[in-house]
């Protein structure tokens, strides 16, 4: 298969640039947003956006990594070619650079009659677009988005693949605001569009459900065929809906499909439905609401197209459930295992190396990757990129499971293996060696590399803490937009990153270029240098024991009283210079720091040496999520300012100065300074924000249910007979208990957890290893999943019934509780 290939002249002219290059005929084939995450730089374009961060920022990193092709927005750099410093760069100069993304998405789209899908909705858009894949693979030769690229970014990359040799394309779009549509419409311009579910999400852009629904519809309304429900069009005329034909379904009213039953079989759904006037069915193997409209939609879809009945219905029963994210989990000899068998194509091999690559907790990484199947190449081309991409991306080790791989295995050139199939990899498993290394699982689905995955991941207690990355990143994002230009971010970790886990977090930041990580105590500091953590590290609380291991690991000491900043200026041998501090000043907080007497004699002993250099200087609010202490807040700020410029002046060199914490950025810009520090905010809670309203909750908190009785009345339930259900009932006993981090206060119906959407109560004390619900009038059974607190039941919902904060909460969670993190 071709890629799609262009001039740097050509692009020049379609995006309207003005060129500054050095080679006119170079080729491109690939445009890059990210200069960590790039293949074959050489044929790259870098567009440097200016969206949370300014893209500009990262051309010399981008670069430094073989980049030589860029597009801009600001002039500087064209001065930097001229003096030499970009000497073999082509830099295209546009006044806006996503704009010219997006043209040249929309020249490229409008260069083939391929038949396009746009697919938009509020849910399902992603789910809708893999099963599409899955059932039209067979016929076509199709481009689709790599996983939820859907955005006025993701759109325009998506599309830039598009190439004669597809047969069809299937793209979905999403927005978050008006106004936005009109672009991806015209970068997608589809054939047929499909809208699915229409819901409540990303609603907080639009002043009405309707106004959503119609910025969402301006998707297709260059569309030939038009795949819908009325429920979800509801206040349009049909007339008004766009569409030169139109493909209705529905569940409950007229449409050309009406679906007329649906019954639930062994965790799948029998569907029958009226079709041109007959009786058609299908068998969705899915058993969740979510899934049976989606794969309804899906089967829509198959029928609009021409598809008979008894085919589509073939079809979807082969339907294979589509893994969102990849999931990061502990594995056997102190291995971690990257799981994604989400779908086995170059794109998203790309994107899953990436992750690995962020993992530095382990000195090797190791991808086992299957044959990978429907890409439309032939094995040579394939796996000659495939080799290429792994050297690329410095991978140590390949385990090649399948034929075709395994024939192709004298292209790899690197440490490798190859098994037949995945129970040739499974019989041969005690020679197979693993240890400290990190391992990513990348298979097709007719692999079923779940069997893999047992073998190599450590066994996991049922109470599971699940740490969704991408919430993560995207809550940092959120605080780092409400930043003013050049000020720094400190994150912090202490504690085992809020109970959230330690280089698991870290590498996250660490990839997201924060500058700072602040730790509590010295071991935490050099499990994440032991981690692979490089980026500065500040330790709050350094005791005097650990002071060889503060200089040996290179972390940064916080001195807070003269009787530290002593021990630690006599522990430093007299070669050692300037080694960096960070001066804590106590502005009311009144726990650790300098107060202004103690700064002269502070300043005597910083001056009266050389050992140390103040790398920053800081202090810490105590109301500042509440408005009844914003005068506080006020006079602690000033309180700082002024000792920092007495320190300043009287050292004669500048350095960091911080005092804002999570509510601090959220609530007082005045306080960012040259550096903030974000805490509790990365994990989705601000208590100076209503509702932690612009933020994603980062962990979920599961178990399951282990035994389920039934209760006679008066009958008592747990330690001291202090349960009771007086009418009798049903309880269920599960996994959590306060050995986990489920405090005894949860107790005797205080504590509450959601099982199949409900809430339901505590019963008696809560013990070590396990608790009881109260599920009267539920149907549950074993095994079911129970969850403790997640977005809909948060950790502030908990820490309201036991009178106490969010941070308790999370920091409260054992390490016996299993964390498994979730990157998309």
């Amino acid at each position: 298969m071709s890629t799609v290939t262009y001039t740097i002249r050509r692009i020049s002219e379609i995006i309207h640039a003005r060129p500054s290059v050095t080679n006119e005929s170079l080729i491109i084939s690939r445009l890059v947003i990210d200069s960590r995450s790039m293949i074959d730089p050489e044929n790259s374009l870098f567009f440097a956006l200016s969206a949370k961060r300014d893209g500009h920022e990262y051309i010399p990193d981008a670069y430094a990594h073989g980049i030589r092709n860029f597009v801009i927005s600001r002039t500087e750099f064209l001065a930097d070619q001229k003096a030499g410093d970009y000497a073999d760069a082509n830099f295209l100069l546009v006044d806006d650079v996503l704009k010219a993304l997006q043209e040249l998405a929309v020249f490229n789209r409008r260069q083939y009659d391929t038949p396009v899908m746009a697919i938009t909705g509020s849910n399902g858009k992603t789910i809708v677009k893999e099963w599409l894949y899955q059932l039209l693979a067979a016929d076509f030769n199709i481009v689709r988005s790599p996983r939820s690229f859907n955005s006025q970014i993701g759109v325009p990359l998506s599309v830039w693949d598009l190439t004669e040799e597809h047969t069809l394309a299937i793209f979905e779009a999403g927005i978050s605001k008006g106004e936005e549509m009109d672009a991806l419409a015209a970068i997608i311009y589809p054939t047929v569009g499909i809208l699915t579910n229409v819901g409540e999400a990303h609603a907080e852009g639009f002043s009405s459900q309707k106004e959503k629904l119609l910025e969402k519809l301006k998707l297709f309304k260059e569309a030939d065929v038009f795949i819908y429900s009325p429920e979800y069009t509801q206040g349009i005329p049909k007339k008004d809906l766009p569409g030169n034909t139109k493909f209705s379904w529905s569940l409950t009213e007229s449409a050309d499909l009406q679906i007329s039953f649906i019954e639930p079989i062994d965790d799948k759904n029998y569907i029958r439905a009226i079709f041109k006037g007959e009786e058609i069915e299908c068998l969705i193997p899915f058993s969740d609401r979510a899934s049976v409209e989606n794969g309804i939609i899906c089967w829509a879809t198959l029928l609009s197209m021409g598809y008979s009945p008894e085919d589509a219905d073939s079809r979807l029963e082969k339907l294979n459930r589509v893994g969102m994210r990849l999931e990061l989990k502990h594995g056997i000899n102190q291995c971690s295992v990257i799981d994604d068998s989400y779908s086995a194509d170059i794109s998203s091999l790309a994107i899953a190396l990436d992750f690995l690559n962020l993992q530095n907790q382990h000195p090797k990484k190791t991808l086992i990757l299957s044959d990978l199947y429907e890409t439309g190449r032939k094995d040579e081309e394939l796996y000659t990129e495939i080799a290429a991409l792994l050297k690329q991306k410095q991978i140590n080790r390949l385990i090649g499971v399948g034929p075709n791989i395994s024939a192709s295995a004298s292209q790899f050139k690197l440490e490798s293996s190859f098994y037949s199939s995945t129970q040739d990899f499974i019989d041969q498993f005690p020679a197979i060696h693993f240890n400290d290394e990190t391992i990513l699982l990348k298979g097709a689905r007719r692999f079923e590399f779940e069997r893999i995955s047992k073998l190599i991941t450590q066994k996991t207690h049922d109470t599971v803490l699940e740490i969704d990355l991408n919430a993560l990143s995207g809550n940092l994002q959120f605080y780092r937009s409400k930043l003013k230009p050049g000020v720094k971010i400190m994150a912090m970790v202490k504690a085992f990153s809020y109970g959230s886990g330690s280089f698991e977090i870290a590498n996250v930041l660490q990839y997201h270029k924060v500058d700072y990580l602040a730790v509590a105590f010295t071991d935490e500091g050099v499990a994440l240098r032991k981690g692979g953590i490089t980026m500065p590290i500040m330790v709050m609380s350094p005791e005097p024991s650990a002071f060889e291991a503060i200089v040996r690991y290179k972390l940064e000491p916080e001195i807070y009283n003269t009787d530290i900043l002593n021990k630690f200026l006599n522990f430093l041998s007299d070669t050692e210079q300037q080694y960096p501090v960070h001066i804590k000043i106590d502005t009311g907080m009144h726990r650790l720091g300098f107060e202004e007497i103690d700064i002269p004699d502070l300043l005597m002993a910083l001056n009266s040496n050389q050992k140390i250099r103040v790398q920053s200087s800081f202090s810490h609010l105590v109301g500042s999520e509440d408005i009844m202490h914003d005068e506080f807040t006020r006079h602690q700020l000033s309180r700082f300012t002024a000792m920092a410029d007495t320190i300043r002046e009287g050292l004669g060199y500048d350095f960091i100065r911080h005092i804002s914490n999570t509510s601090g950025i959220s609530r007082h810009p005045d306080a960012q300074l040259d550096m903030v520090r974000i805490g509790i905010g990365m994990y989705g809670y601000d208590g100076g924000i209503a509702q932690s309203k612009g933020l994603q909750p980062v962990a979920i908190l599961k178990t399951t249910i282990t035994q389920i009785k039934h209760i006679k009345p008066n009958e008592t339930i747990g330690y001291g007979r202090k349960g009771i259900l007086p009418e009798g009932g049903t309880t269920a006993t599960v996994k959590i208990g306060y050995a986990d981090g489920y405090d005894r206060r949860f107790g005797h119906g205080v504590g509450k957890m959601l099982i199949k959407g409900a809430l339901v109560p505590t019963v008696g004390v809560i013990c070590m290893d396990m608790c009881m619900l109260d599920v009267t009038g539920l149907d549950v059974q074993n095994g079911d999943e129970v969850i403790v607190f997640n977005g809909q039941l948060s950790i502030a919902d908990l820490a309201q019934q036991i009178g106490t904060i969010p941070y308790e909460i999370l920091t409260n969670i054992s390490q016996r509780v299993k964390r498994v993190y979730f990157y998309e």
